[in-house]
């Protein structure tokens, strides 16, 4: 009896079904529909005799037999990859990478670990900072694709630019911070040129709240570890606020906040990196 053989666009699939827990976000992964992805691994499934997958309607979870073929298979895709890279006569270029600090923040790290695991062969140069200055990288041809920060409505944003996630910028302090007017607001910030900077000085001066500096930071780890430490209140972005700050909802009003992906890139292979990039982020 011949042993079944195993589909390489069904093991993709899998791997990042696994990864993101959620077929929309695997099938934007793999730019296809989720229709095409839940028939990738039914066939799998039905060719093996196994179920790999757990499916409900707000819940996807892999088998004990699906964490162990995909534990294989991220070993399989990069002995794929690495293969078709050799035939190409050239190693797969890195992708150059610039990253908005304030897009990420501290999950960063999770995601890139994740692009790893899930792109074995795939070479990296990252960048981290300032969304104007990562912009300038981008518009030098220093990058090939950078994830940005928008802070408005999305008006003035480069027509090539797509928004992965819509958010919105609030006000956060330590659950036992106390601040009272007419003391000046302690401002907990990144210096400028910062978008979101900007944007919560201007809302405090229109809403006539007096402010002092209180902590520049150069990250947005930094200004957490501030907000932690009680020294202030800081304008961050609601999804990047770790659990056990205060959002504090007297204050005047703050913009939204859009994450951008600009990119020049054409590589097949890149492009389905970045489009897994994406994927993860609107997963957040």
């Amino acid at each position: 009896m011949n042993s079944p053989s195993l589909d390489i666009d069904a093991l993709r699939a899998l791997v990042l079904l696994a990864e993101h827990r959620s077929f929309t976000r695997a099938a934007e992964a793999l730019a296809a529909t989720q229709a095409a992805v839940s028939l990738r691994l039914k066939r799998l499934e039905a060719k093996l005799g196994r179920r790999l997958v757990e499916r409900s309607p707000r819940h996807v979870a892999l088998t004990r037999d699906g964490e162990i073929l995909v534990a294989e298979a991220r070993q399989v895709l990069a002995a794929h990859d690495a293969a078709l890279a050799a035939l190409g006569q050239k190693p797969l270029r890195p992708l150059r990478l610039a990253i908005s600090d304030q897009t990420l923040g501290p999950r960063l790290p999770a995601l890139l670990a994740g692009l790893r695991r899930r792109h074995p062969a795939l070479r990296l140069d990252v960048r981290l900072g300032l969304s104007r200055d990562m912009a300038e990288l981008f518009e030098a041809g220093e990058a090939d694709a950078a994830i940005l920060q928008h802070v408005g409505s999305g008006r003035g944003m480069p027509k090539q630019g797509e928004v992965l996630l819509r958010d919105r910028l609030a006000w956060f302090a330590a659950a036992d911070f106390t601040w009272a007017r007419p003391e000046p607001l302690p401002l907990i910030a990144l210096a400028a040129p910062c978008g979101v900077r900007a944007a919560a000085i201007t809302a405090l001066e229109r809403g006539r709240v007096a402010w002092r500096e209180a902590f520049t930071g150069g990250g947005v780890t930094a200004l957490v570890a501030a907000v932690r430490a009680g020294l202030g209140i800081a304008a961050l972005p609601r999804r990047l606020a770790p659990d056990g700050l205060k959002e504090w909802e007297s204050l005047p009003a703050l913009p939204a906040s859009l994450v951008v992906l600009q990119t020049r890139v054409s590589d097949a292979t890149l492009t389905r990196a970045l489009r897994d990039i994406g994927a993860a982020i609107r997963a957040d």
